[in-house]
């Protein structure tokens, strides 16, 4: 199971810890096994049950409603909370429903909507049902960290996702109104996010927010530690991974980023073995790469230097293209925050038309790093293909262009 997978499950239930009681139901005929929550899937998500069919012109989907909400006293709000602390998704939507239906402007009812529409995977709804809540309220936290896990854990991974992410755990990280209980979710989202996006000194410091609070937080653990590798901390990095191979559910990927630590020693025997292991416990997550020799490897390159386009050929020229192994500890930390040991290549030197500021010739350089690229794909013909796209990359900042600015362009 992939980290992301493992922090849906993590937060789905310990996300928000409330005081309401699960209200019982008066009678447990029938719908009693309607009520159970479906089990979460391979990756951390809940199945989507009772989906809302979508008005598109053609004849509707059946599909049943959904249930009364079964109050028993409590308010809808109320019981919707209990339902949810119990597993109960679809009571609890059912209840958080009629409470936003009693009260259309009442900010809590469309959050409790959208956690249990996100539990229930029904994504789009919950998008919907947390923006209808922040319109009403941009400050309520329980909105803010359901949004925050959704863009960021739950929906597929992408930039703009983490992006979306961050500024809703942040928003109820910085406002003084945020109960106590939800600042280290909302820091263990944030955390999460920021690693993903390639910011480890922002994922450093929000996990140890949860770990202020939680020193035996493994998910906080694990973003720390993983955090501590992009800043090429590497002794620090190693500690920390060390102590989570014992934990089931993260001891694949601490296997797989002690075998990167080692193979930066040159200790490629012993990193084999942990990328073995990392293999062996998750499969999917750490596939075969698929590395070529590396003659191979360097004709590759060339052959995708040579099936660019003219102007790039030009702009190219006199700027050498080399293949190497892994990044130097001097390339990462030549700049500030460091550059992520997994980098896939490297631009070195100042922009075309700037000048060259010191007596190395040439000046410019680009280098591709086999093993990083090989760990980056599944199968030969990926990797030739990521080969043309980092070499697209490099050569957008040698014109000038930035990480952003690439991103942008879909050269991340």
């Amino acid at each position: 199971m992939s980290r992301r997978g493992l922090l849906a499950l993590f937060l789905l239930f310990s996300a928000c810890k409330r005081d309401a009681p699960v209200p019982e139901a008066p009678d447990a005929g029938p719908r009693a096994e309607a009520c159970v929550a479906p089990a979460p899937s391979a990756e951390g998500k809940v199945p989507a049950v009772n989906v809302r069919p979508v008005e598109t012109g053609h004849a509707a989907e059946h599909v049943e409603p959904l249930p009364v909400c079964r109050a028993n006293g409590a308010s809808p709000l109320d019981a919707a909370r209990g339902y949810f602390e119990a597993g109960r998704y679809q009571d609890a939507l059912s209840c958080a429903a009629q409470a936003a239906a009693l009260e259309p402007d009442l900010a809590p009812a469309h959050a409790e909507r959208g956690v249990a529409l996100a539990a229930l995977g029904r994504e789009a709804e919950a998008q919907l049902a947390f923006a209808r809540a922040l319109a009403i309220d941009p400050g309520d936290a329980d909105a803010l960290l359901g949004a925050a896990h959704l863009y960021a854990v739950q929906l597929p991974s992408s930039r703009e996702h983490d992006e979306l992410g961050t500024l809703y755990a942040e928003r109820g990280l910085s406002q003084p109104g945020t109960p106590p209980e939800l600042i280290p979710h909302l820091a263990l989202v944030a955390a999460m996010a920021f690693n993903d996006l390639g910011q480890a000194e922002e994922a450093l410091a929000r996990a140890a927010i949860v770990l202020a609070r939680e020193p035996g937080n493994h998910e906080a653990l694990y973003e720390r530690a993983l955090a501590l590798f992009e800043l090429c901390r590497f002794p620090e990095a190693k500690s920390a991974f060390q102590v989570l191979v014992t934990d089931p559910e993260r001891s694949a990927h601490a296997h797989q980023h002690l075998g990167l630590l080692l193979e930066r020693e040159g200790r490629w025997k012993q990193a084999q073995t942990h990328f073995d292991k990392a293999r062996a416990l998750s499969p999917e997550d750490f596939p075969p790469p698929p590395l070529p020799g590396a003659e191979a490897f360097r004709a590759d390159v060339l052959r995708a230097v040579a099936e660019l386009p003219a102007d790039m050929r030009g702009d190219l020229e006199g700027v050498p293209v080399t293949a190497e192994e892994l990044p130097a500890d001097s390339d990462l930390l030549a700049n500030q925050p460091p550059l992520s040991p997994t980098i896939l290549g490297l631009f070195r030197g100042p922009s075309l038309g700037e000048p060259c500021d010191g007596t190395e010739t040439p000046c410019r350089s680009v280098v591709l790093y086999r093993r990083n690229l090989a760990r980056a794909v599944r199968t030969p013909e990926e990797l030739r293909e990521q080969i043309r796209v980092t070499l697209l990359h490099e050569i957008g900042h040698l014109r000038g262009e930035d990480d952003e600015e690439l991103a942008a362009r879909g050269l991340e």
